[in-house]
């Protein structure tokens, strides 16, 4: 029952979201602490598709009813975000540009404000269930 509470909110949607923005963090950190490294090739991961099918998984559990993460239950194959999170291990791509100090520093504080305004909106959703629970307004 509280599982499904959490299901209709926005908070798994941001799970999935503080997830993706984590990945990047890692991936953009390497390609800072490589960028000196002879024949290194920057690696990224795509804010455009990862939110092309969290868009198709918000979709699905709209028109299903179905939960959409796996946070708070256990992890069943047809879960919506499943399969975003699987889809996140196919959209590393690595590209021959040659993309400097300036431009990774900027994609990875774009990823922290991403990262730091959906732990803000969890957060703010987290207290209005514990009002609606404690019957506070």
């Amino acid at each position: 029952m509280l599982g499904d509470l959490f299901h209709h909110t926005t908070i798994p949607v941001l799970q999935e979201v503080v997830y993706f923005t984590q990945a990047r963090h890692e991936v953009l950190a390497g390609n800072i602490a490589n960028i000196d490294t002879p024949g290194y090739r920057t690696a990224d991961l795509s804010p455009e598709i990862f939110e092309e099918h969290l868009r198709s998984a918000i979709a699905r559990r709209d028109a299903t009813e179905q939960p959409v993460s796996t946070g708070v239950k256990t992890t069943r194959p047809g879960d919506a975000m499943h399969e975003v999170r699987d889809a996140m291990k196919t959209i590393l791509y690595h590209d021959e540009s040659d993309i400097g100090l300036e431009q990774q520093v900027l994609q990875m504080s774009k990823n922290q404000s991403t990262h730091n305004m959906a732990i803000a909106l969890m957060n703010s959703q987290f207290r209005l269930l514990e009002a609606a629970l404690s019957e506070r307004v």
